[in-house]
């Protein structure tokens, strides 16, 4: 049964990727990125790894993809572009790089080349002993030794939106911007003259 979902899982986050790189819209490429995520997710719980599951997502499918949304439409990128490139040669050197890690990963794979010891395999630390499981030494750590640097980046992150936020207000319609009409006085948002 774990073998079956691991390769439905599997198709299902590579074809989200795929997704994600040859979608023109930018909105569906984020809501391919979900699907992705979302499989990615899955083959952790698959390993036992239910942390890791859970911050898949809760930050990445949840936070992040909002974020990518939020940005699509304040930014108004889903509109459609020029598919002139301004720089000769981008795809022949991505398409190189590209060829050069799959050679990595398809030579490399199993060997010594990370940290020079070979992939430990098997499930997690999941004993209780003084420490308890992963997950409870990951909240502790995290809500003892490094809840000042959590908080600041919340209040940071928060600041960034807020920020955004008012910037995308002040840059709306200007009103050297608003049509003129026939008497030469600019037309306000509601559609009166003012002079």
């Amino acid at each position: 049964m774990t073998v079956v979902l691991f390769f439905a899982f599997a198709g299902l986050a590579l074809a989200g990727a795929l997704g994600v790189v040859l979608s023109r819209n930018p909105v569906h490429c984020a809501l391919w990125l979900v699907l992705t995520l979302v499989s990615v997710a899955v083959l952790f719980l698959i390993q036992d790894a239910q942390l890791l599951a859970a911050v898949q997502v809760i930050v990445y499918a949840g936070a992040i993809v909002v974020l990518f949304l939020f940005v699509i439409m304040l930014l108004g990128v889903d509109r459609r572009e020029t598919l002139t490139e301004h720089l000769r040669f981008q795809r022949p050197i991505a398409l190189a790089l590209g060829l050069l890690v799959l050679a990595e990963i398809l030579l490399l794979a199993g060997h010594t080349w990370a940290t020079g010891a070979k992939t430990a395999s098997g499930v997690p630390i999941q004993g209780g002993g003084d420490f308890g499981t992963n997950i409870q030494r990951v909240a502790r750590v995290l809500f003892t030794d490094f809840l000042w640097p959590f908080q600041l980046t919340a209040v940071l992150l928060v600041i960034a939106v807020v920020g955004s936020v008012a910037l995308a207000k002040r840059s709306g319609e200007r009103p050297e911007e608003r049509p003129i009409d026939s008497r030469g006085a600019r037309a306000t948002p509601e559609g009166e003259s003012v002079p």
